[in-house]
């Protein structure tokens, strides 16, 4: 279960690479951004790019490696908290915002609940 977890979130991230550095324009409007300097847009495609490319290789590496799962569910667990924290918090302050936003938030608390509950019940994992 642990590996198929991973697996996902490679490909998740995989995906919203190619999709935010391909369409890039589309994707920061839909994102909120309304207008990027040259600055803005290196910005924006080292994070929604470069940095979901090193998840995606981290969460990769991670799938095919079992003494490592617990470390990536660990990880995914402090790393979706933060995040869904974060989005929730702020969708909050500012809203209303888009339904991309919420899509988003929804697909990251269910990646959270999905880590915990692989963390807490899977006894296979290596700790």
């Amino acid at each position: 279960m642990a590996k198929l977890y991973l697996q996902f979130n490679a490909v998740l991230y995989l995906l919203f690479v190619l999709w935010c550095t391909v369409k890039r324009e589309q994707t920061a409007a839909a994102s909120g951004y309304m207008t990027l300097s040259n600055s803005g847009w290196c910005e924006y495609l080292v994070i929604y790019g470069g940095l979901q490319l090193g998840l995606a290789a981290f969460y990769g590496y991670t799938a095919y490696h079992p003494p490592y799962h617990w470390i990536a569910l660990l990880f995914s667990i402090l790393i979706y908290s933060a995040i869904a924290l974060y989005r929730i918090g702020f969708a909050w302050a500012y809203w209303p915002v888009s339904k991309l936003t919420i899509y988003i938030a929804a697909l990251e608390i269910l990646l959270l609940i999905g880590a915990l509950i692989i963390f807490a019940y899977t006894p296979e994992i290596q700790r």
